[in-house]
């Protein structure tokens, strides 16, 4: 009989605990998004060259939360050395990842906007600093006011720059977003 009573309890506080978690982790993940997109806009550099924590500069990824959990409390409870060792998510990849799916929505955006108007694609292809080829898309086209935009959308690596190559990955690029070429 007292075992019926103490179940509903138990379940009561592994539920509570786990809500408490659920919106810890929330916050922990909306920090790093919102850090990562205001970097990002300002085109500034995540990562930094020593990021261990005796280090007097971690990069700016990690000293913009730092900074952030100094105008709330509740941020600065769960981020950095108050999170879980296994869920502080500012790893690289973890960056790396949300700055992915901000591209995704910013070319989402751009592909939008353009509709089913004509544009121009303007390709630079250079080396990177391993050597390796790669290729920047830019895409310019009128807005529905007359202006001109023009709007960095994707960077691809490709293996050579022959003329066959560079081609191929315009057209893969383009019909990936779905950008008719006879638009262009």
């Amino acid at each position: 009989m007292d075992a019926i009573y103490c179940l509903p309890t138990s379940f009561l506080l592994i539920e509570k605990q786990t809500s408490k978690e659920i919106e810890n982790n929330r916050l922990w993940l909306k920090t790093s998004i919102e850090c990562a997109r205001w970097l990002a806009f300002q085109a500034c550099a995540f990562r930094g060259h020593d990021e261990s924590l005796d280090s007097k500069n971690r990069g700016n990824f990690i000293e913009l939360i730092k900074f952030t959990s100094t105008f709330d409390d509740k941020v600065a409870s769960v981020v950095l050395e108050n999170a879980p060792r296994n869920a502080k998510y500012t790893s690289p990849t973890i960056q790396k990842e949300i700055l992915h799916i901000l591209a995704s929505k910013v070319r989402n955006a751009i592909r939008e906007e353009i509709g089913d108007a004509k544009f121009r694609i303007l390709v630079d292809e250079a080396c990177d600093e391993s050597k390796r080829e790669q290729m920047a898309f830019i895409l310019r086209f009128d807005d529905k006011n007359g202006f001109i935009k023009e709007h960095f959308f994707h960077i691809v690596h490709v293996r050579d720059t022959t003329a066959l190559t560079l081609k191929k990955e315009i057209c893969d690029v383009l019909s990936h977003y779905n950008l008719h070429i006879e638009n262009t």
